[in-house]
Formats: C-alpha cells, sequence, structure tokens
C-alpha cells in the first residue's frame, strides 16, 4: 500500500483529500493528513478507512522527519514559506514532494540535489500558474509572432463557484491568494 502524506488540510487541500480517499481502494493509497488543527485535519478524513487524522507541526523537526520518513510521497499543502521546511526533509528522507505553490529562491537551491538523489520535486502544478499562464502564454506568444505589440494584459484566475456560494456578479471567485 502506497503512503501518501498531506501537510495541511485548509480550504484549498479539501478537494484534493476527498479525490485521494475516493480513489484509495482502487490504488492501493492509505491517506494521512496532518494539520496543526486536529479538527480540520479530522474533518478532512470523516470516517474513511483509508485515512487518518494527525495534529502537526511542521516545525517539529522530530515530527517532520518521523512522518515523512513514513510516506512514499508527500503533498505540501502549507503556505509557501513552510514548503522548505517538508523540502529538506524529503530530500534528506530521499521522499517525493508535490507543491502547488511557487519555485522560491529556497526550493530553488534544492534542484541539484533533488536530481542527485533521483527525487521528483513538483511545484507550481495547480491552477496558478498553470492553466492560465500557460493558456495565456500561447495566445500572447501567437500574437507576437504576427507582428501584434501587446500593450496590456489582465489574468482573472480563479474558479468556478458552487451554486450555494455565487453571490457575485461575475459567477467567480478566487481560488489562491492574491496578497
Amino acid at each position: 500500500m502506497k503512503k501518501i502524506f498531506v501537510i495541511g488540510a485548509g480550504f484549498s487541500t479539501k478537494v484534493l483529500i476527498e479525490y485521494l480517499l475516493k480513489n484509495a481502494a482502487e490504488n492501493s493509497w492509505f491517506i494521512t493528513v496532518g494539520d496543526i488543527n486536529i479538527e480540520t485535519a479530522n474533518q478532512s478524513i470523516g470516517n474513511s478507512q483509508y485515512g487518518k487524522a494527525i495534529k502537526f507541526d511542521v516545525h517539529d523537526t522530530e515530527q517532520r522527519e518521523a512522518e515523512i520518513s513514513q510516506a512514499d510521497i508527500v503533498v505540501s499543502m502549507l503556505p509557501a514559506r513552510f514548503h522548505y521546511l517538508a523540502a529538506e526533509t524529503c530530500l534528506k528522507l530521499g521522499k517525493n514532494l508535490v507543491t502547488a505553490s511557487y519555485v522560491s529562491e529556497q526550493m530553488a537551491s534544492l534542484n541539484e540535489k533533488v536530481k542527485e538523489k533521483g527525487l521528483l520535486f513538483m511545484n507550481e502544478i495547480g491552477l496558478d500558474p498553470g492553466i492560465d499562464h500557460i493558456s495565456a502564454m500561447l495566445v500572447i506568444d501567437d500574437l507576437k509572432s504576427k507582428g501584434a505589440d501587446i500593450q496590456s494584459f489582465k489574468s482573472f484566475t480563479g474558479g468556478l463557484i458552487a451554486p450555494k456560494y455565487d453571490n457575485n456578479p461575475w459567477n467567480y471567485k478566487f481560488t489562491w491568494n492574491p496578497r
């Protein structure tokens, strides 16, 4: 059975955990969700037999190493500034890592060591800067190849809203922190 360790059970993680649990049986996965707030972690797992929730503090080196050592892959859904802590430990223990956040200078500094160990560290694999930016660049590059002079570009990345939360004229909400 493959062990997946998801760090962080906040709003951005809900659908991921639901997907993992829904597909756990057929893929032989067991999902551990660690969050500083054990209630949030418990809610994300529900009563699934394919997962467990733990109170997890990414700043606790001993706990971080113990939990990551048991995983086949780590998914960090923490705020971007904390990915490096998980990444350092994954590198030390030879574990693969996935995040949805931008590659910080700290994360980029691990690149050669990750390659040397034959590990996979995947960053920036969400909508932003994924699909939105890639499709925008296709359009921009096509226009430039035809001699166009682009004066302005706006992006409104976000997500479709569940009908019960659709309370604005755009029918749209941000799914990332614009800060």
